[in-house]
């Protein structure tokens, strides 16, 4: 169903945001389930079910904001977009609030792979794969770390060795969020051991379900298994899968850091759903009814612990807002996004050491006649998860120190040293 209110553009011919609003404000109720009116099995909300069906769900709900004209708000229209404004996306953030949306697929599909392929790659990537994903037809997935390089991801030893037409793939790439349920990735490999390690590297976006390549799912301590690790064995891809050029993989590899760090931070433009604004209030309220439910609301300390979650809320808000406009106006270095990608991962750290705290033992075990609040202890058990998304918080805070401030450069041993000359871990 599409909504009946007709848009109304302003002076550069593109919709207002006043009126993209109403538009979203009478489709979105009658096209979206309510978050309150959904099963209690259903738990594709908080993103952190493995369920197939699950995904599924998500590519019916993005064809669904497809088919409304909702879909793939800051994409230009030559690829399936509608391409408006970031204030646009905003607006529709808002009023998707406490609805049904299609939350897995931002993370990495339209927050991180697809601007990369907006950004670096060819003409045919964008209007093969960017169409795709806004349609609900592809779901992408990023294979860049690998088991024995850690957080050094110019060290890549996944082999990319070119045959004619062709390049054939060996190695292993590793915490892939979602790969059994993607259907293509972006795959960062060698194609020249000769030079030095950021130099010869080619990033491919590659079939995730062909010939060669194994997936094995990696049980969390929350108990879900959405991190894959893959195993490449002569895995063929096509020459017409390089993202930018051969062996100028690390440009492509930096472009996608940026966006997987602002992404991660909380400041991507193609985020499309209420989390994205809705961070600024919603743990504020999830602790106000958590210390309701655990009988804790006249506590002072209580309140004190509320405050300062709710401080934190604001502080990134306020943060995420500066950081974005200056990146966007040039003020500041696209490398700014370190600075909201780190206070997000030890914000976020924090609130989930307050939630423990507010709920006390019954985080982790709840009497018969008492509040059910195990999914703060989860959440405890899973908080370093934000410190390591998008690159550690120590790796955010070399960025800041070099990149931004202007601080020396960490030495390293390897720099310009032909990769077949560095000596690796075992």
């Amino acid at each position: 169903m599409t909504a009946t209110t007709t848009a109304v553009s302003d002076a550069t011919g593109m919709e207002s945001v006043d009126s993209f609003r109403l538009r979203a404000r009478e489709w979105i109720p009658a096209n979206l389930r309510r978050l309150a009116d959904l099963p209690a099995d259903e738990g594709a909300q908080r993103n952190v079910s493995s369920d197939e069906s699950a995904w599924q769900r998500a590519r019916a709900l993005q064809r669904t904001l497809y088919e409304g004209g909702f879909a793939g708000i800051c994409y230009p229209k030559e690829y399936g977009g509608l391409g408006l404004t970031s204030a646009h996306q905003r607006a529709f953030n808002e009023e998707v609030a406490g609805h049904e949306m299609p939350m897995r697929l931002n993370v990495p599909t339209f927050t991180i792979c697809g601007p990369t392929i907006l950004d670096m790659g060819s003409e045919e990537h964008k209007r093969e794969h960017l169409a795709a994903a806004i349609r609900g037809d592809e779901v992408l997935v990023q294979f860049l770390s690998e088991p024995g390089s850690g957080s050094d991801l110019a060290g890549a030893t996944t082999r990319a060795e070119r045959d004619g037409d062709v390049f054939v793939l060996n190695g292993s790439k590793i915490w892939s969020s979602g790969a059994y349920a993607a259907d293509y990735a972006l795959c960062l490999a060698r194609t020249d051991w000769d030079a030095p390690k950021h130099r010869g590297l080619t990033m491919f976006l590659m079939k995730v379900h062909q010939p060669g390549v194994h997936i094995e799912r990696i049980k969390q301590v929350n108990g879900g298994d959405e991190f894959c690790q893959e195993f490449f064995d002569d895995v063929v891809v096509p020459a017409s899968a390089v993202v930018g050029e051969v062996g100028g993989g690390w440009a492509v590899a930096s472009r996608q850091l940026f966006h997987e760090r602002n992404a991660v931070g909380g400041g991507s433009p193609y985020f499309s759903g209420a989390r994205a604004e809705g961070r600024r209030g919603t743990e504020t309220d999830a602790l106000i009814d958590l210390v309701r439910r655990t009988g804790r609301a006249d506590d002072p300390y209580a309140r004190e612990l509320i405050a300062e979650a709710h401080a934190l809320g604001v502080i990134h808000g306020h943060l995420v807002d500066r950081v974005t406009a200056g990146m966007r106006t040039q003020k500041m270095p696209p490398t700014a996004g370190s600075l909201i990608r780190l206070f997000h991962g030890e914000s976020a750290t924090r609130q989930a050491e307050i939630a423990l705290e507010l709920a006390g033992p019954a985080a982790a075990m709840s009497a018969p006649d008492g509040p059910d609040t195990r999914e703060v202890g989860v959440s405890f058990l899973f908080r370093q998860a934000t410190q390591l998304g998008g690159g550690s918080t120590e790796m955010a805070r070399n960025i800041i120190s070099e990149r931004i401030l202007g601080m020396a450069r960490e030495y390293a041993a390897d720099r310009d040293v032909p990769f077949n000359q560095v000596r690796h871990g075992r």
